[in-house]
């Protein structure tokens, strides 16, 4: 979809910063253009906030905070869900939005305003589950502890799912009292305008503040003084980055980062769902660019061969570049020149290392696709683990395939990368599948699964992809810190 044929109520009607409970144009009156991946035009501007935007917006949150974390945790559940069915009535257009601005699937897209609006609804029926203990001192002390809110949040959120990432991220802060100063992805910014649109005023002002920006509004977010924590999903030297920026006042982080997955086959897997899993596991759907994806995948001798020939049959049928906003399309662009650059030379840097190139490995011919940031997907095989493309995470439609034998080579190998993000394993032994997923170093194990998560289950990395997890309980409680009361029985 061309920029002149957007449906109308599609783009954001607001051109500004919010936050407060109100439109702000920038400090310093910057702009900049945000494009079209599919075909590498300008859809429209957006404001960029500087370090004065980002004081005026936490200083706004700041001022807020009192009255929201005393708001009771009940009503606090209310706002979250009253947002949740916002969410949901307008889950088609945002997916739209979000496939115009970052190149994804309209289809798959979809899903994302109902998964955000579900995290929005669990952290709702969590807000009063957030409970101390009482700790025995004798007769003459009474002991307890209180989960007290930090105050205001910083979060910085991913382009690949904008608009889910940025209403999903509120709730749990939200429900445990803080208020939220959210900065867009600069690459895809529209759906967080969108979103400040139809939620910011459903809140008190100043409890949600939603900023677009590039590298000087997060390096100022994480800075700030009023920030009491800061979080990311992103790549691993902006994590590094933003923790730099936030030692500076000992500031707490949440980090979800990158990884460089592994998914491994056992001789006993079956081999048609394994097929199946290892095509979902690299998301090829969003073109690759997912911290989750299964880009490393380890087939035992036995299998290999049949395997290998099967992902490369079914792989191209399955996913074909496409229009983003065509709903029969099944994979999307990359987000921007940038990153299909940085594709094209992991794809280059696998042939000159050794690699053998067997499926993709190249841009679509199709002339309808000829102006925007396509690549097909691609395999390689005979992969080495001391190969670029085995080591470093690619956030492309790149997929590497290793052959094991001898399973004490098999994890040295799959964890002797920087990365511990997920991992799948694919056997139907049980006594596989339990050693391997105690042998595997990640936050973040399927079996006999890929891709997938639920609510409830945490999700999140060691190593250098991340620092903490979310989509749980243990989310809620980032975002809380622990006081301890002492009262002296007289």
């Amino acid at each position: 979809m061309r920029a002149k044929d957007i449906p109308k109520g599609i783009l954001p009607v607001q051109r500004g910063l919010y936050y407060g409970g109100a439109w702000h144009q920038p400090k310093a009156g910057k702009s900049q253009e945000t494009f079209n991946p599919c075909y590498n035009e300008v859809i429209t501007t957006v404001p960029v906030a500087d370090a004065d935007d980002v004081d005026a917006a936490v200083q706004a949150a700041d001022r807020a905070f009192p009255a929201w974390a005393a708001t009771l945790p009940v009503e606090r559940g209310r706002y979250l869900r009253r947002a949740a069915t916002v969410l949901r009535e307008h889950a088609q257009e945002l997916a739209l939005l979000d496939a115009l601005n970052n190149g994804n699937p309209v289809s798959a897209l979809s899903m994302d305003a109902g998964f955000a609006a579900d995290c929005l609804e669990y952290f709702a029926g969590l807000a009063t589950e957030i409970k101390g203990e009482t700790i025995p001192m004798g007769d003459g002390n009474f002991n307890y502890t209180i989960q007290e809110p930090l105050g205001v949040v910083a979060r910085i959120v991913a382009y690949n799912h904008p608009l889910m990432f940025a209403a999903a991220k509120l709730a749990a802060p939200l429900a445990a009292g803080n208020t939220v100063v959210m900065k867009s992805p600069d690459q895809a910014p529209l759906s967080i305008l969108r979103l400040a649109e139809l939620i910011g005023d459903l809140f008190p002002a100043g409890v949600v503040n939603f900023l677009c920006g590039g590298r000087e509004c997060g390096e100022a977010m994480s800075q700030h003084p009023l920030v009491r924590k800061v979080t990311l999903i992103g790549g691993v030297p902006t994590g590094k980055a933003v923790m730099k920026s936030a030692s500076d006042n000992l500031k707490p982080v949440l980090l979800e980062l990158g990884g460089k997955n592994a998914l491994v086959a056992y001789p006993d897997a079956d081999i048609d769902k394994l097929v199946n899993g290892i095509i979902a596991g690299m998301n090829f759907t969003w073109s690759g660019q997912s911290c989750g994806s299964t880009s490393r995948v380890f087939l035992h001798e036995s299998i290999h061969d049949e395997v290998l020939n099967k992902v490369v049959e079914l792989l191209p049928q399955r996913h074909k570049p496409g229009i983003p906003t065509d709903p029969k399309t099944t994979m999307g662009s990359l987000v921007s020149r940038a990153q299909l650059e940085k594709v094209k030379s992991y794809v280059a840097k696998g042939i000159e290392d050794g690699g053998r190139l067997v499926c993709g490995g190249k841009q679509p011919n199709d002339a309808e696709l000829k102006d925007g940031f396509f690549y097909e997907a691609t395999v390689f095989a005979d992969m080495t683990p001391n190969m670029r493309l085995a080591q470093e995470e690619v956030f492309g439609p790149v997929m590497s395939v290793f052959k094991w034998s001898d399973e004490d080579t098999l994890w040295a190998q799959v964890n002797g990368v920087d990365f511990g993000l997920t991992g799948s394993i694919w056997t139907q032994n049980l006594n596989n599948a339990h050693r391997a997923a105690r042998r595997i170093h990640t936050g973040y194990v399927w079996l006999n699964n890929a891709s997938q998560h639920f609510m409830g289950a945490p999700f999140g990395g060691v190593k250098q992809s991340g620092i903490g997890r979310e989509e749980c309980f243990t989310e809620l409680l980032e975002f809380t810190y622990t006081k301890n009361v002492n009262l002296k029985i007289g």
